[in-house]
């Protein structure tokens, strides 16, 4: 009898070891108390297993702690099979055993419960719950990124400034697009502000240049930026700052040789209104794809297709914003010659300030 309940034992020793180092799962728990309940569900759910009263009964949706916990179990049961005198092998593999079995019985559940949520009515409240957890880490990673370039850290070399700038680079790409589908979602309704504000054109694009010119440079590219005449402007320059970031560091992505060219030249006939283009001497895009090109979450034909992003939501938000400006964008491509952007913008001269040549 005492063998019969050994693995049972030896369960449970594996779960009250974790328990002790619960701090281990502490972004999952709040409390030892709290890991102690889930870790006592799972638990008995393995000894149902182990006594061979497992895999009939159907579950809800388990929970990604529930799963941790699950392969917890496993490690430190083979963590016991190395060390301790009284296991068997025979002891390991029936609770291995168990394990597996509900294990199984998890990961269909929690699939099915993804899916259910993906396509119920919470489903864009989960899509923003996402971006929101995508986004809170990576602005972490922006401050600390600026900070060590700004050398509060203390020096670097040339090469971790290269480095860093990568970094930094990468990290607001992906902060980008987590905001891309929050606003997405919520329908662009505050893309842009209400209300048109005076801003420098030269600033808009050291901006967008500072965050992009370390791609540029590990590519060997040539990145030009020429602004108006006229630098002070009155517009939405948030909006157009995303733009430009979003369609510049798409035509880096896809440039090998040559360079990327943005430019905001104002017409001779109207100096108020600017023609915003960004060029690049890239592959160009395939005729194929120009139908879906300004769609949100559309799907590639096949693998290294030409796309904005994966999700395809570079572009959409970026045909949103120009849109909520007062404009439209435009594309023009050519196969193994390039791809050029560009839309015009209704940017009156500000009243006050001094005008100077933004070309760089």
């Amino acid at each position: 009898m005492a063998d019969a309940q050994e693995p049972r034992r030896r369960l449970d020793a594996a779960a009250d070891a974790i328990v002790e180092g619960w701090l281990a799962y502490r972004t999952d728990a709040v409390s030892q108390a709290e890991l102690a309940a889930v870790m006592a569900s799972v638990t008995n759910e393995v000894g149902v297993a182990l006594a061979g009263r497992g895999g009939e009964e159907s579950r809800e949706a388990s929970t990604p702690l529930e799963r941790k916990l699950l392969v917890g179990l496993r490690r430190e049961v083979l963590a016991q099979c190395l060390t301790a005198d009284r296991t068997t092998a025979t002891d390991t593999v029936q609770i291995l055993s168990a394990i597996e079995v509900v294990s199984q019985q998890f990961d269909p559940a929690w699939s099915d419960h993804f899916q259910d949520r993906l396509t119920g009515p919470s489903g864009l409240d989960l899509v923003v719950e996402v971006a929101h957890d995508l986004r809170s880490p990576l602005t972490s990673i922006l401050f600390l990124a600026e900070t060590m370039l700004r050398g509060r850290s203390g020096p670097l070399t040339l090469l971790q400034e290269r480095q860093l700038g990568l970094v930094y680079s990468a990290a607001f790409g992906l902060n980008a697009v987590a905001s891309d589908v929050i606003e997405l979602v919520r329908g662009g309704d505050r893309l842009v502000g209400r209300d048109a504000i005076a801003f420098s054109v030269r600033d808009v694009l050291e901006s967008v240049n500072d965050i992009v010119l370390p791609i540029a440079e590990e590519k060997e590219l040539k990145l030009t930026m020429q602004g108006p005449e006229r630098d002070l402007r009155i517009g939405h320059p948030g909006a157009l700052n995303r733009v430009l970031l979003n369609l510049t560091t798409n035509a880096l992505k896809f440039t090998s040789e040559g360079g990327v060219e943005v430019s905001l030249v104002e017409f001779p006939e109207d100096p108020a209104r600017l023609r915003c283009t960004v060029r690049d001497s890239g592959r160009g895009i395939p005729e194929a794809a120009m139908p879906m090109l300004f769609e949100p979450f559309r799907r590639r034909q096949q693998a290294g297709d030409y796309a904005f992003s994966g999700s395809g939501l570079g572009l959409s938000i970026c045909r949103k914003l120009v849109e909520a400006m007062g404009s439209s964008l435009t594309v023009e491509t050519v196969l193994g010659q390039g791809t050029t952007f560009a839309f015009e913008l209704p940017l009156q001269i500000a009243p006050s300030g001094e005008d100077h040549d933004a070309s760089r």
